[in-house]
This record gives structure tokens, C-alpha cells and sequence, in this order.
């Protein structure tokens, strides 16, 4: 049923969270690698910015598993466990220059993937293990 209310908006997804077993050493990987900018860092987390309004949050693992008292208020626990996986996309014209980065900073790719809309895929993990995807345009309908 419509009732006739507005539907509000989302203007985009402003914050990513992995867990991690040491932020520190994440946190080292994502600014070396992709030269992310810190924004913020604490005894739970490492906070960098991807591009634009993006956040990569690395949680410790357990370190917000609690509730987190803040000054405006408490944040509700949070935590993860298992690999996970992030796709950053990349123009078309900078995958050569991301294959030599990765093998430059001994980065191992595990995989790559065409898709039938013509974008390319390059696969990798962090220190953690989770999966990592760099993507150029044609991957999905809407990219």
C-alpha cells in the first residue's frame, strides 16, 4: 500500500567495515598499497578514507563487541568473523598500472575475471585473508 509518504533517499554507502586481527598492520597494507589517507585511529580501529565520502573502518576483531560510549552517544557492538570481500573500482585505462603495483609490492593476484559486459576484475587478499577486487567499468549493468 502507498500512504502516500515520501520515500527518503540515500545519497550513498559512506562506511565499510572488515575485521581484522591487527589493525596496525591493515591499516599499513591499505595506506602503502592504495595510499589512503587516516583519518582516525584508536585502540578498536583504524579509520581511512578511500576517495571521495568513503570510509574503510578496520575493526580489531572483538574490539567492538561491546557497546562503544561516545560523547554524542553509544554506538551498538559490532563484529565479524570470515573472510570478506571489497571491490574498489578503477578506471579501465589504470589496470595495467594496478597488476605492476600489486607484483611491485609483492602483492600476489589470485585471480582474473572478464565479464561478459567487457570490465575486468583483478583478485587479491590482505593480511587477513579477505578478498579484495579491483574492477574497472562494464562489470554490472549500472558500471
Amino acid at each position: 500500500m502507498d500512504s502516500g509518504a515520501h520515500q527518503p533517499s540515500v545519497s550513498g554507502l559512506l562506511e565499510t567495515a572488515l575485521y581484522v586481527d591487527d589493525p596496525q598492520r591493515s591499516a599499513k597494507f591499505y595506506t602503502d598499497l592504495f595510499q589512503f589517507e587516516t583519518l582516525f585511529v584508536d585502540e578498536r580501529m583504524h579509520v581511512l578514507s578511500v576517495v571521495e565520502k568513503q570510509v574503510l573502518l578496520l575493526f580489531r576483531k572483538g574490539g567492538s563487541s561491546r557497546p562503544t560510549h561516545t560523547p554524542g552517544g553509544i554506538i551498538p557492538p559490532t563484529d565479524g568473523s570470515g573472510n570478506l570481500h571489497l571491490a574498489f573500482a578503477i578506471p579501465s585505462t589504470s589496470l595495467e598500472a594496478w597488476e605492476a603495483r600489486l607484483k611491485e609490492k609483492g602483492v600476489a593476484i589470485e585471480s582474473r575475471v572478464t565479464w561478459k559486459r567487457g570490465g575486468k576484475s583483478l583478485y587479491f587478499r590482505d593480511p587477513d585473508k579477505h578478498l579484495l577486487e579491483l574492477v574497472t567499468p562494464g562489470a554490472w549493468s549500472i558500471y
